[in-house]
């Protein structure tokens, strides 16, 4: 029988605001997410498409094999590679850091 995978919820405190990390592992294979009321920072698992068509606000950072992105923290100095059309209208880059695409997620939209 196969071990079920690790899974971890936490709240994250940022110098922009409260936030919830999330983290799956299994023998092969992780992921992980940053989840805000507005939206999410997320490793490359997540489809892009898929937020886009669901008007979600979504940026992608990319691990490698050499450095998986393992835990929610390791968002924060990620480059983002990859932004849905809602995270583009609220300013998120790619090429910026997850921490900054969080500070943007996390920032109140009055």
């Amino acid at each position: 029988m196969n071990a079920l995978p690790q899974a971890r919820h936490e709240t994250l405190s940022t110098p922009h605001g409260d936030a919830i990390g999330a983290s799956y592992a299994w023998e092969g294979g992780q992921y992980c997410a940053i989840h805000t009321g507005r939206g999410v920072v997320g490793c490359g698992i997540y489809d892009i498409g898929v937020a886009d068509e669901f008007g979600m606000a979504f940026a992608l950072a990319k691990g490698t094999p050499e450095h998986p992105l393992r835990t929610p923290q390791d968002l924060y100095d990620a480059r983002i590679v990859k932004v849905s059309q809602a995270a583009a209208r609220m300013g998120i880059r790619v090429g910026m850091k997850g921490m900054e695409a969080l500070a943007l997620l996390l920032k109140d939209p009055s």
